[in-house]
């Protein structure tokens, strides 16, 4: 039997709280300006787009305590039991000097009205520890999911630059104290289940994933909650009512991460930076710049690739990618487990492959086959932080010449992360040449009828997945090199 404790834990700055009381879908925001008086942090989208609300979140991981930039709209208070959250007001005194970053910020002209500024300090308060001299894609990256509302990001870009020269790195407290931190949150975590409220109200932290798979067993209707960068807009914008809930991102069993010759599995609460830097480019190394897309920092430091898989999106970014490598699931619920294809996991719009009290427990991503070729290609209206119009993913073993296998899926085509079959179907056999290609365009019409949205119209769906596949040949035969040498 679980044992149980009634109270959420946690380090706010300097102070240890503990929360007895905690509404379901409080989130960090509410909290830390409406019951703490901490209103450095501001509230502009209420969606993790803009990133006025960042603070940082320390986590054990792996027997070390980091650090990461996270949006605090979307973020739940009752996700944070055993964590550390650091806002603006913990990085200097009202009467002391400036922080270091905030020094920068200043030197360089980085702030007009201010409203954005204490999210742009916590998102660089965070690549400096990382990295004290970052470079200018360090500080872009760090930078995506803050919107700069007046100042202009050059200044603030400088600023990044600049930091370490108004201060040492090793001496930010966050940094000199972190032993003494991780022995504060070691001591917080004392293996117990957490349960507080009742009925639709309630809040559960599970102890384990064994704990995990227990209470979902016995209340599948509840919502599972790890990033919530999905989870939470449902709250802040549609005003679902998603009790009771449980909070999922910080078991230790899904956070594992293994590699073999077969290929990476990664638990289902990895999230998407820690997936890009597990596989660092080296076995796929065209996931790298999709990694790098997905929301900004503080979505990636948050959002996991299980999540992203189990709620089933018609436009989630990895499934497209993980489908053309012959990615499975595997799917728990009590003790038994089962594994599915990726591809088959999606049924219609809103529903999957998955019963009620089952959850989605780990991914397994085959290791790119010797030879094929492979690609994904995500098309938005701004490049950064924004969602997929569509996000296409290609996959062809060319042996003397001629297509022996494809396969090909697309994201925003359909009610579901589908594949391309009739393309692959007049690709296989034929020469890999341009007139395969154009031959097999027509057959994306057979496989998608995309709608017309916010996003993009059906029209310019189906013929910029046609231009992708022209694309992937054309990169794939050295032709576009070609071509842009011809043009220069």
């Amino acid at each position: 039997m679980t044992e149980t404790r009634n109270a959420l834990r946690f380090l706010l700055n300097d102070a240890e709280v503990a929360l007895d009381e905690v509404p379901a879908t409080q989130t960090l925001l509410d909290f830390l300006r409406l019951e703490r008086r901490l209103t450095g942090s501001k509230e502009g989208c209420a969606e993790g787009d803009c990133g006025a609300c960042t603070v940082l979140v320390g986590r054990l991981r792996d027997h070390e305590l980091v650090y990461e930039s996270i949006n605090a709209c979307i973020c739940f208070t009752g996700s944070l039991d055993g964590a550390h959250v650091v806002t603006i007001e913990h990085l200097s005194r009202a009467d002391g000097p400036p922080h270091p970053v905030q020094a920068a910020m200043v030197a360089e002209h980085g702030s007009q009205c201010g409203f954005c500024t204490p999210g742009i300090v916590m998102s660089l308060y965070s690549l400096w520890m990382r990295e004290a001299q970052p470079g200018q894609l360090s500080a872009e990256l760090a930078l995506q999911g803050n919107l700069c509302r007046c100042t202009g990001y050059a200044p603030i870009i400088r600023a990044a630059k600049s930091i370490s020269s108004h201060g040492s790195v090793v001496e930010d407290p966050l940094v000199k104290h972190r032993e003494a931190t991780k022995s504060r949150l070691r001591a917080l975590r004392d293996g117990k289940r957490v349960e507080i409220g009742t009925g639709k109200g309630r809040l559960i932290v599970p102890a384990s994933v064994d704990d995990l798979a227990e209470i979902y067993a016995a209340e599948p209707t509840a919502t599972l909650v790890s990033g919530a960068t999905d989870v939470g807009l449902w709250v802040t914008k549609f005003m679902r009512d998603i009790g009771p809930v449980i909070f999922i991102g910080d078991l230790k069993e899904t956070q594992t991460i293994t590699h073999s010759a077969e290929g990476m599995t990664l638990g289902a609460g990895v999230t998407y930076t820690r997936a890009r830097a597990a596989d660092g480019g080296r076995s796929i190394p065209q996931l790298a710049e999709l990694w790098d897309r997905i929301g900004g920092e503080q979505v990636r430091n948050a959002g996991t690739v299980g999540g992203n898989i189990a709620n089933g999106s018609p436009i989630g970014d990895t499934p497209p990618p993980l489908i053309a490598l012959g990615a499975s699931v595997t799917l728990r619920k009590g003790a038994s487990r089962r594994v599915v294809k990726l591809e088959d996991y999606f049924i219609a719009y809103g529903k999957q492959d998955r019963q009620p009290g089952e959850f989605v427990e780990s991914v397994v991503i085959p290791a790119l086959p010797a030879g094929d070729q492979f690609a994904c290609y995500k098309i938005t209206k701004r490049r950064d932080e924004d969602i997929s119009a569509l996000c296409g993913a290609f996959r062809v073993t060319v042996t003397d010449g001629a297509v022996r296998a494809a396969v090909i899926a697309f994201g925003g085509m359909a009610a579901t992360p589908k594949r391309a079959k009739a393309v692959e179907a007049a690709l296989v056999g034929k020469p890999w040449t341009t007139e395969t290609i154009e031959a097999a365009l027509p057959a994306f019409g057979i496989d998608y009828q995309p709608i017309s949205d916010m996003r993009a119209s059906a029209e310019y769906r189906l013929l910029a997945a046609q231009n992708l596949l022209r694309r992937f040949h054309l990169e794939g035969t050295g032709a576009a090199v070609r071509l842009v040498r011809e043009v220069a």
